[in-house]
């Protein structure tokens, strides 16, 4: 047996016991940045997701889609707003963003997974009111904190042996349509599906002890641990929202949450199935 050989029996032979912890488990993963971008990560990451769904996983994604919504914007000539790292939504960009995250977006993922071999099905947070919202801050207009999240479609779309495809727009019981953070969309989903595990997908490696040093990744940390972190200023600037929604979705009761840098090929993989993992780790 040659030397590639050897290795992809020990990569499977490690993977066996996490495969066996996660089988008929649910895992939300959150995916956005550079990893949605970039073609040949998007193929990697639909055939990681594959793959863990044809081992037993319950795999839910969740997705945003904020480069195409500025994209679609610039072409009609809107101009694209930002307060705090939100995107400023008026009426008329709701409806831009809800054309965009549950038609464009959404539909070519789950075409996607079908292309791998997957099972999936798109659903938006206004189907079977998912997700419910209200305005989170009258300056950033349709912008929503969500008030309720309803997991029963999800639910019944795993029973199915489907992997649910989840865009990140919201609504309230008038009808208003509402632009949600994904991030907080995958916290509060995972806590309402207690789900085993979620994966935060980011263009960042993990929290990191010096921002300018790559090798002082802090690997797992608890709610505590966190918050001496916030303390500290080491969790600052765009990490922030980030590990917020990672220490909600904790709270909300997901046992491991994890930041992953989805600018490494197959980091769904690595994460879940191998010892060394490739990010940072919450736990409670």
């Amino acid at each position: 047996m040659d030397i590639t050989k050897a290795q992809r029996a020990q990569i499977l032979t490690e993977a066996l016991p996490y495969i066996r912890k996660y089988s008929g488990k649910i895992v939300v993963i959150k995916y956005g940045g550079n990893a949605m971008i970039n073609p040949e990560l998007k193929e990697h990451v639909m055939g990681d997701i594959v793959l863990l769904s044809l081992v037993g996983v319950k795999v839910v994604l969740v997705h945003g889609g904020g480069p195409e919504i500025t994209d679609l914007l610039n072409k009609i000539g809107k101009k694209s707003e930002f307060s705090d790292g939100l995107r400023v939504t008026d009426r008329e960009t709701a409806e831009i963003v809800l054309m965009v995250l549950a038609g464009k977006v959404n539909k070519s993922l789950v075409n996607l997974l079908q292309v791998k071999g997957g099972k999936a099905m798109g659903i938006s947070g206004m189907d079977g009111r998912l997700i419910e919202a209200k305005i989170k801050d009258e300056r950033l207009g349709y912008v929503g904190e969500i008030t309720s999240v309803n997991a029963e479609p999800i639910f019944d779309l795993l029973e199915k042996g489907y992997i649910p495809v989840v865009s990140t727009v919201g609504c309230d019981k008038s009808g208003n349509i509402y632009n949600i953070n994904a991030d907080t969309a995958a916290a509060r989903i995972a806590g309402a599906l207690k789900a085993k595990s979620m994966i935060s997908l980011t263009d960042v490696t993990g929290i990191l002890k010096d921002k300018d040093d790559p090798l002082s990744l802090i690997k797992a940390v608890t709610l505590e641990d966190a918050e001496k972190l916030f303390a500290e200023g080491i969790i600052s600037g765009g990490m922030i929202p980030k590990v917020e929604c990672c220490m909600e979705a904790v709270k909300c009761g997901v046992e491991r949450v994890f930041i992953t840098d989805g600018r490494i090929p197959h980091a769904i993989l690595v994460e879940m199935l191998t010892d060394e993992g490739t990010g940072t780790m919450f736990t409670a």
